[in-house]
């Protein structure tokens, strides 16, 4: 599979993308979304370091797809989607790695908001 280079801006900063030929599209709906999100969390005022911006955003981005999908008929996600193996022993700990890891960064200093 080919891998094209996109330049994106994302909250006014320039990052370079890979991207599978034909995946354009996808991949700038997303830039646009995400960009959306971290424009409004900055735009609140609260939170000014990008980082945090883009972990709430992240977050948000992510129990809105987990509602989406909730809002889904089972029945009709079964027929939709192939099932979906559990994860892994490893999968499993690497999760639980980055979550301890997000945990420990978040603590230093206080609350997101």
């Amino acid at each position: 599979m080919t891998t094209k280079q996109v330049e994106v801006q994302i909250m006014g900063q320039s990052y370079l993308l890979g991207c599978p030929e034909g995946g354009e599209p996808q991949l700038l709906a997303a830039v646009v979304k995400v960009d959306l999100a971290m424009c409004k969390i900055r735009d609140a005022g609260k939170i000014k370091a990008r980082d945090k911006i883009a972990v709430l955003a992240a977050l948000n981005l992510a129990f809105d797809a987990n509602e989406a999908i909730a809002a889904v008929p089972a029945t009709a996600l079964n027929t939709l989607t192939p099932s979906v193996a559990p994860l892994s022993d490893a999968q499993s700990a690497h999760l639980s790695q980055l979550l301890k890891r997000l945990d420990q960064a978040l603590s230093r200093d206080g609350q997101l908001i």
